[in-house]
């Protein structure tokens, strides 16, 4: 950390008075917050453009949900930052090492939601656990769990869509990661771990380290957020340009009949046109949200929000370096079927 940085810390956040400056936080986040909508209004009745035109649609869209996104994002992760110095992975491996699978499946899938592990952290994840003795599918619940259901894809949904899509995409997000974790579990397929991998030497996992002070969870909060906002606004900025272009000028007729629930191949198409594309949550919701508004089916929007979230090429590659073919196209087929049977399950009944 720099010295101007710790100097700033220090008139920021007085070290004996943190709770206080969460306080005032929150309350500037929130006062902020209730002001997007009507300076996105303002902002566009000052441009000379039609309100009303596919443009004026399409601007007030990225003017709202492009500081709407950030400012969502900036606040969950600074607040899980904080809650993730609690899980670090020592810890997270001691908690599942040595469980019986079933109860532990659905350990590592609620670890998963609550962990700040994406596909960059996958392998050495993966030998970790490994190493300290949790089993494949534990593991792999985990792995499903941790990019899928995190608590910045929770909070964007809640925050855009109400607590009840909420919800749902969290059951139905965990139900795959157990479900998948206890079905690779069951296949044996230990054998199909690179060979330097599986011959690693068990370690103990043990769970080290001395208790944080509030300041210094308050330090994690900003680190997190330097680092992971930091990262992914690009991709969040670019999923907003998209979601404002299918909200201003795409017909809702057209997205209806290529997404709704009366074209039976759009919850494969869906998954098959996720699965390439490389997005965390933050990134790809702002474009979940257009298409809903343009009359695309819950159920095909889910499965192509998951396909994207949980099954993103860039961390099949990265773990192709710790697993044979075989077992990633098992990762890939099992959790791809669970996606499908929510997408199909959703159209159905909703």
């Amino acid at each position: 950390m720099t010295e101007l940085t710790v100097a700033w810390r220090t008139r920021i956040l007085p070290r004996e008075s943190p709770r206080v400056f969460l306080v005032l936080a929150a309350l500037v986040w929130l006062a902020v917050y209730l002001t997007l909508e009507p300076a996105s209004e303002w902002l566009v009745a000052a441009l000379p453009v039609d309100r009303t035109s596919h443009l004026g649609g399409a601007l007030q869209f990225f003017l709202y949900d492009a500081p709407k996104v950030l400012l969502l994002l900036t606040g969950v992760v600074f607040v899980m930052g904080m809650v993730n110095s609690y899980f670090t992975p020592e810890r997270t491996r001691a908690l599942l090492a040595g469980r019986a699978e079933g109860a532990a499946n659905v350990m590592a899938a609620g670890l998963g939601i609550v962990t700040p592990f994406c596909s960059c952290s996958a392998v050495p994840l993966f030998i970790g656990f490994v190493q300290a003795g949790v089993p494949l599918g534990v593991t792999f619940s985990f792995l499903i769990a941790a990019p899928m259901i995190n608590e910045v894809a929770l909070a964007l949904l809640l925050a855009l869509f109400g607590w009840k899509i909420a919800v749902l995409y969290l059951g139905l997000g965990l139900a795959i990661a157990v479900v998948a974790g206890w079905v690779i579990g069951r296949l044996k397929m230990e054998r199909h771990l690179e060979d330097w991998v599986r011959d690693m030497p068990r370690v103990e996992a043990a769970v080290a380290g001395q208790a944080m002070t509030l300041p210094q969870r308050i330090d994690a909060g900003f680190t997190s957020v330097r680092e992971i906002v930091g990262k992914v606004w690009p991709y969040v900025m670019a999923g907003i340009a998209v979601g404002a272009a299918i909200h201003g000028w795409v017909p809702q007729e057209f997205m209806a009949s290529f997404m709704g629930k009366d074209a039976w191949w759009s919850v494969p198409l869906a998954v098959a046109v996720g699965v390439p594309m490389y997005s965390g949550a933050a990134g790809i919701i702002p474009v979940v949200q257009a298409l809903l508004v343009k009359g695309a089916a819950l159920g095909t929007v889910l499965a192509f929000m998951m396909s994207v979230i949980a099954l993103s090429l860039p961390e099949l590659i990265i773990l192709r370096k710790v697993l044979k073919v075989r077992l990633i196209a098992t990762f890939v087929a099992v959790v791809a079927t669970g996606i499908l049977v929510v997408g199909f399950v959703f159209n159905a009944v909703l």
